[in-house]
């Protein structure tokens, strides 16, 4: 709990201590007409200390802020009613079963009625002054937040507490049932369509946008209304980013077009996924890459037994030992360099290691490089696959996830058919006891390589932006989010199948381009350089002849390619 969470506790607990106490004394003046027994003062500030601790354990249990708007409406008459019957209950029972305190019991009862009244009273005063004394110093300039929600509060509490960069305003949110309320003091203005005037008539120099499910395409307006006025735009990272921690001021960033391509409004629901890999031994192979490093950090958030990570690039072993653990001197014994291609070697360790699940991410993924060299597609993305499928099956390994492409859909490319080939390996295992699927999907945001690094160092240069072809579209998606559906695919999978993540609309290059060269305020050329050999147009999610379905997972699609057997793998290929 942050410091301003204790203060909040504390500030709970005395004003309900001064309210019931004032309220037990004008019921105790009411009671004794007005004269009120000397050896009754005692008894009187225990009921008020008593009640006042009833009455705020009461606020916390049923979540009811006190101090949320300054203007009280039905639904919060009722639930303070609610609270104060608890109250008077819990009051009236210690009266008559343990007769503490010891006054007469109508007391209690007349006291609930005055709290009630006072706490209306209360809370407009005093909330209205606490509110003035906490703003009235703030330094920063003068921000709005998008989103007076959870996340919202969360960062608003912040910026008061730490922030000299921020002064809050107030919010704006699109719940009209939150107009005109106050969030610790702060006013909701109403809906972002007032982003214009509110920002002119308070100054308004940032806006911080606290909704980590935000549309793209809502996103997108966003930024551009706020880079016609002037604003400068922060958000929270996406909702698969801030899982199982609170938003922190740090965590605040300038919108990218990772942002504008990987922004899906979802809800990641992990219950199913921490019951699944608490406690089990897990393997990545391919660890150090852009999958494999983001699969070893969602999956361990869940508490596995034993976390194997497996690469043959050295460095990037080191890399990842220093984000999971701190250390860069390869002290964890997780730790495994080694080859897929040393099928031996590979066979050691799984039968050493014995994991419950496997998760492949170990690939040559460059698809013009393996257009040159196809023999190394080949060597590591089938044989690789195939050894470690071996080592799997020997070893009894129950649970095995092979990382996927959607050029595996009517390949045209060595990338594409080398990975398809593993689909089709996969696909042979046939078993009711183990569980072996693949997972296939795009282009994940923010992987190394990525077209928009290129594009950035581009425009940086002041050089032409480099496209393709004017109509070449890709699939996109955030690698947190793909990765949060590869450990859902393992879950809802059978044995063989090929699950195929739903990664929305196809996303023109070319207007990325156009649009990052906009924002950049250069004045920079595209070149068309037309599609390379093993390059698609369009990619698509599936290939033809392929028939899937949607099962337990919405955003999961099933489908079972032509299996291949393991002994024929260097004939067909």
């Amino acid at each position: 709990m942050g410091t301003l969470g204790v203060v909040s506790y504390v500030m709970k607990f005395i004003s309900g201590w001064l309210i019931w106490v004032f309220s037990v004394s004008i019921a105790s003046l009411l009671r004794y007409d007005g004269s009120i027994p000397t050896h009754k003062y005692f008894q009187i500030f225990l009921l008020g200390i008593i009640g006042g601790s009833i009455w705020t354990l009461c606020n916390i249990f049923l979540k009811f802020e006190f101090f949320k708007n300054e203007k009280v409406n039905l639904d919060e008459v009722i639930i303070l009613g609610i609270i104060n019957t608890l109250t008077l209950v819990a009051l009236f029972i210690m009266r008559i079963v343990l007769e503490v305190p010891l006054l007469p019991r109508s007391i209690s009862i007349i006291s609930g009625l005055v709290a009630l009244l006072t706490q209306f009273t209360f809370r407009v005063i005093i909330t209205r002054r606490l509110n003035n004394l906490i703003f009235k110093n703030s330094k920063g300039d003068n921000t709005i937040i998008y989103g007076a929600g959870i996340v919202g509060r969360q960062l608003a509490e912040q910026i008061i507490l730490k922030s000299d960069l921020y002064k809050p305003v107030g919010f704006l949110d699109d719940n009209s049932a939150k107009y005109h309320s106050k969030v610790i003091g702060l006013k909701v203005f109403g809906s972002i369509d007032i982003l214009e005037s509110v920002a002119r008539d308070y100054k308004v120099k940032h806006l911080i946008v606290a909704i980590s499910q935000i549309e793209t395409k809502k996103l997108a307006i966003l930024e551009e209304k706020c880079r016609n006025i002037g604003l400068n735009l922060k958000i929270v990272p996406n909702p698969f980013k801030i899982l199982m921690k609170n938003v922190l001021l740090s965590d605040l960033t300038s919108i990218s077009e990772e942002d504008l391509l990987g922004r899906r409004p979802k809800t990641p629901d992990e219950t199913e996924i921490l019951k699944f890999i608490k406690g089990k031994k897990i393997l990545i192979t391919g660890a150090g890459g852009s999958i494999g490093s983001e699969i070893a950090m969602q999956v361990k958030r869940f508490a596995p037994s034993d976390l194997y990570l497996l690469d043959r690039d050295e460095s990037s072993l080191l890399s990842l030992e220093l984000q999971l653990f701190g250390s860069g001197l390869f002290s964890e014994s997780g730790i495994i360099l080694a080859d897929l291609r040393d099928s031996s070697r590979i066979k050691d360790i799984l039968i050493n290691l014995k994991p419950d699940i496997v998760f492949h991410a170990a690939a040559l993924k460059h698809l013009s490089l393996l257009e040159t060299f196809p023999e190394e597609a080949f060597k590591t993305n089938c044989l690789g696959t195939k050894n470690l499928l071996d080592a799997c099956l020997s070893s009894q390994v129950k649970y095995f996830v092979n990382i996927s492409t959607d050029k595996a859909a009517d390949p045209i490319s060595n990338l594409g058919k080398s990975k398809l080939i593993t689909e089709r390996l996969v696909a042979n295992i046939d078993s009711v006891e183990k569980k072996y699927i693949s997972v296939r999907f795009g282009n994940v945001i923010g992987s190394k390589g990525s077209f928009l690094v290129t594009f950035r160092h581009q425009i940086d240069q002041g050089d032409a932006v480099t496209v393709t072809h004017p109509h070449v579209s890709r699939y996109f998606m955030t690698i947190s989010e793909a990765v949060h559906l590869v450990l859902q695919s393992v879950i809802v999978g059978k044995c063989g199948e090929t699950l195929i993540l739903d990664m929305g609309e196809p996303v023109s290059i070319a207007k990325i381009a156009e649009r990052m060269i906009k924002i950049s305020g250069k004045s920079i050329p595209i070149k068309y350089t037309g599609l390379r050999r093993g390059e698609k147009l369009n990619e698509k999610l599936i290939g033809s002849g392929e028939s899937t379905y949607r099962g337990a997972h919405e955003d999961i699609m099933h489908t079972r390619v032509a299996p291949l057997n393991m002994e024929n793998l260097e004939k067909f290929y």
